[in-house]
């Protein structure tokens, strides 16, 4: 479901969980933020101990619309990809975790607010943190920057669920990870 709020000029809601493909990935790089400094993402609750990580994206053909604009809903996509990077980043896959442990993350909430035009082939920044988490839920946040330019902010929510789709509490072993003391 898509739902746009009025009178938010580009800005909208989604509930909406899209897969990326493997290729998208351009590279990653890790780094810590001074949001004092940068004035970039907001600033909830942070994680002490879980830094942000950038992965770069380069704009394909086929994430533009007919005005050469990167389609709204790959935003989306790119937010995934830099959630996951995000996790190895921290210490773990995401993908071991559900297999090994049986712990998946389910989206409950998706969030993009757009800011400015990203075109084919632009290298775009994705930054990824935790604004939040505790044992039931995550809070993570984006930002996407093109050559100095916030292009899109967004965040996504999500709740830890078992295999059998069963609300679950966060193993010990990965509450570090998540920044969860």
């Amino acid at each position: 479901m898509i739902e746009n709020r009025p009178n938010t000029g580009a800005g909208g809601k989604f509930e909406t969980v899209f897969r990326p493909s493997a290729d998208v990935l351009q590279k990653t790089e890790k780094k810590h933020f001074d949001l004092q400094a940068t004035g970039s993402l907001t600033d909830p609750v942070q994680s002490k101990s879980v830094s942000d990580h950038t992965t770069h994206i380069r704009v394909r053909y086929a994430e533009t619309d007919q005005m050469g604009v990167v389609y709204h809903a790959n935003y989306l996509i790119w937010m995934e990809v830099a959630r996951t990077e995000l996790c190895k980043h921290s210490g773990f896959r995401y993908r071991d975790m559900e297999s090994g442990d049986g712990i998946l993350l389910a989206v409950t909430e998706a969030n993009v607010r757009y800011l400015a035009a990203a075109r084919y082939d632009e290298e775009i920044a994705v930054t990824a943190r935790i604004a939040d988490a505790n044992r039931r839920f995550v809070t993570f946040e984006y930002e996407m920057r093109c050559e100095g330019r916030k292009v899109a902010t967004g965040y996504t929510k999500h709740i830890f669920l078992s295999r059998d789709m069963r609300p679950v509490r966060l193993p010990d072993k990965y509450a570090p990870l998540f920044g969860i003391e």
